[in-house]
């Protein structure tokens, strides 16, 4: 008999806690070429993905598929190291499986991160933005199909997507590491491969400020478990349609790789300053 969802979760959070990871202060996914913040952790614990019973399989090249817990600026943090895509093949369940486990585990928040290509032409490959809404366009959500109180609530409202809490404290840490911090709407598409001019005009006409494959799944998920969720990406790419290149991959991790160190800032510092009682 297959067990449900929840029982699933509890059995990964209970392998998780066996290892000793427990008392988390927050939580953090790290996205595409975002992975040197762990440079900066005390890992206390690396746990490859694999080994965690119900948890999927990351299969890009460029995400690690770990899962770690360590100290970060003297806080208990659990960090995966790659997360998973519709374009993969998942199931938006297993997109979002992470999350679920974050929450199950007791952490007060969790922090998103992540790369994105840009459609406003005022902004730059390299910038961040701090994502204050977003538009979901995957051909499904983690939502769909019959609903677990124990989980969430039927109907998640999602009009404060973003916690203001979460946003408060990363725009008072960009102030104070000098980091420019641009402020938009993240729409998601199915990917793997990017979009046309056409698309381009059509996503930024909608909305959007920047575009990219993953995200909204977590943030539904969050939102329909009342966990705390913020989101800064890494602008890797620029997306005008009137001037579109072709994509140069190694060339868009360089762009992250480089913008990771003002990431890295940015995130050490908010994690100084939240204050989980004020998240709710």
């Amino acid at each position: 008999m297959t067990s449900s969802l929840f029982d699933q979760i509890e059995e990964s959070a209970a392998f998780l806690r066996a290892r000793g990871i427990d008392g988390l202060d927050g939580a953090i996914v790290l996205g595409t070429g975002l992975g040197g913040l762990t440079a900066q952790m005390e890992i206390l614990q690396s746990i490859a993905y694999d080994d965690i019973p119900h948890f999927p399989e990351a299969t890009v090249e460029f995400h690690s598929g770990k899962l770690l817990f360590g100290i970060l600026e003297g806080k208990r943090v659990l960090v995966m190291q790659g997360r998973f895509h519709y374009y993969e093949g998942h199931d938006f369940a297993s997109i979002a499986y992470g999350i679920r486990v974050f929450k199950a585990m007791g952490a007060p928040y969790v922090l998103l991160s992540g790369a994105a290509g840009t459609m406003r032409i005022d902004w730059n490959k390299g910038d961040l933005m701090l994502v204050t809404d977003h538009i979901h366009l995957l051909p499904g959500n983690p939502l769909i199909g019959n609903n677990d109180e124990r989980l969430g609530p039927r109907f998640p409202d999602m009009s404060e997507a973003y916690n203001a809490g979460l946003n408060r404290a990363l725009r008072a840490a960009a102030e104070e590491e000098a980091v420019d911090l641009n402020e938009g709407v993240y729409v998601s598409a199915q990917g793997p491969m990017l979009e046309t001019a056409a698309e381009y005009r059509y996503l930024r006409n909608i909305g959007a400020d920047a575009v990219g494959m993953s995200t909204t799944p977590e943030v539904i998920v969050a939102n329909h478990a009342r966990l705390p969720v913020a989101c800064v990406v890494v602008l890797t790419d620029e997306c005008d349609p009137d001037n579109l290149q072709a994509i140069n991959i190694p060339e868009l991790l360089s762009v992250a790789a480089k913008a990771e160190k003002k990431l890295i800032r940015l995130i050490k510092n908010t994690i100084q300053r939240i204050d989980a009682e004020r998240l709710v």
